[in-house]
């Protein structure tokens, strides 16, 4: 008897837009955020957030049946409220929050991974540059405003990663630390915040500087966390014990990931390490959907950047000169690439 098969998963998969444009839309009309502090009716949500009653139940409810959001009851006094996992990632005042990625997305990404197709024919990115513009970082720096966005979103789909790798790695053996294309300053915030010894830098380009200042200074760690000003492309990274990069590789081609790797094994003092945080594919490139598909987004937004499996980070750290490698799982589907140099 032949196995009884359904088209569920390929119109699952096919028509996955309509959840993530629910969610998107919800995470811009601040859903999440405005029922925080306690559940509320289809009514009143909607007279908060100024939306017409014709489809309003349709969309919680769809937002309850995508386990987004919880109801407590049926009909019109039924109330809505915040899942757990919303509570800690999509509540804007939650230090947790992951909705800057997400609004980026329903900004810039969603409108671009319409053309696709056109991608993988051409090659091309598909993002402001195909409109005669600069390309995505020329675009991103020039505009302050959009640069605080991408900065937020950057915060937001690290921050638990960068949480995790300082429980799992003993920063305490360490003295210095730099996070090349610091951002922010959150990677080199957070350790320096859980170690009282280690002294961080976070190096990044002039209009990111007063940026991350003002974040550095919120996490309470300005006076151990120096915010440095530079081009990695054109600088040597300064010198340390770790050095780390959060999202940068995969924004690059083959050659330009080489050269970055170089740079951080001629920065990171003897015996010390060089991190990478990123969707690291597995090596079978059969298992991490969320980094495959992150390579494709790389794609939309960059001329060569690609995400990569941990067998090729061993060989271009080897290649620079490291002695050895190792993958260590963080948040979700993240990982840490570490490369040791003796």
């Amino acid at each position: 008897m032949s196995e009884h098969i359904t088209p569920e998963h390929i119109l699952g998969t096919g028509l996955g837009f309509w959840a993530s444009k629910t969610l998107l839309s919800a995470v811009e009309l601040e859903l999440f955020t405005v029922i925080a502090p306690s559940a509320m009716t289809a009514a009143q949500i909607g007279d908060r957030l100024g939306l017409h009653p014709r489809s309003l139940r349709d969309f919680l409810d769809a937002l309850v049946a995508l386990q987004l959001l919880d109801r407590v009851g049926d009909g019109p006094a039924a109330t809505y409220r915040n899942t757990r996992e919303g509570a800690v990632f999509l509540d804007k005042n939650s230090p947790a929050y992951v909705g800057g990625m997400l609004e980026m997305a329903n900004a810039r990404l969603y409108e671009f991974w319409g053309n696709l197709t056109e991608a993988l024919k051409t090659g091309q990115p598909q993002n402001e540059a195909k409109a005669g513009g600069a390309n995505f970082f020329g675009e991103l720096y020039a505009d302050e405003g959009r640069l605080e966005q991408f900065l937020r979103a950057m915060q937001g789909i690290q921050t638990g990663n960068v949480m995790m790798l300082a429980e799992k790695i003993d920063f305490g053996k360490y003295g210095t630390l730099c996070d090349a294309g610091g951002a922010n300053g959150n990677l080199a915030a957070i350790p320096a915040k859980k170690y009282s010894k280690l002294a961080c830098t976070s190096f990044d380009l002039p209009p990111v500087e007063p940026i991350a200042k003002r974040h550095v200074e919120a996490m309470g760690v300005a006076s151990r966390v120096k915010v440095v000003s530079g081009n990695f492309f054109e600088d040597p990274l300064p010198k340390a014990d770790v050095i780390t990069m959060g999202n940068i590789l995969h924004d690059w081609d083959e050659s330009q990931k080489k050269m970055l790797v170089k740079k951080a094994y001629d920065a990171v003092n003897p015996g010390g390490m060089f991190i990478a945080i990123e969707a690291v594919i597995d090596d079978a490139r059969r298992k991490n959907a969320f980094g495959l598909l992150m390579s494709l987004n790389m794609l939309i937004e960059v001329p060569g950047g690609f995400d990569y499996t941990g067998a090729q980070f061993d060989a271009w750290a080897r290649e620079a000169g490291f002695a050895r490698t190792e993958i260590v799982p963080l948040a979700g589907p993240s990982s840490a690439a570490i490369a040791y140099k003796s």
